[in-house]
């Protein structure tokens, strides 16, 4: 009878832990939208036009170094 009494207890604490694990999840929920949010505005005002601007500026700069040492593209002179 025991065991019995203790095992309904152990249930009244899983459907109070589950309620507040369900307000837990609906906090962080919010949390994490505005993570996202925040996540995506760095990267797109800040990560991906700085690379760009790099990968751009790198292709130009070897383009105009292989121009410096091999000469300039088109039928030799």
């Amino acid at each position: 009878m025991i065991w019995l009494f203790r095992l309904e207890e152990a249930g009244d604490d899983v459907m109070q832990s589950d309620d507040a694990t369900i307000a837990q999840a609906q906090g962080a929920e919010k949390n994490t939208k505005w993570q996202e949010i925040l996540a995506f505005v760095v990267l797109a005002v800040l990560i991906w036009p700085i690379l760009t601007v790099g990968v751009v500026g790198g292709y130009g700069f070897l383009i105009w170094m292989s121009q410096l040492v091999l000469g300039p593209p088109g039928p030799p002179h």
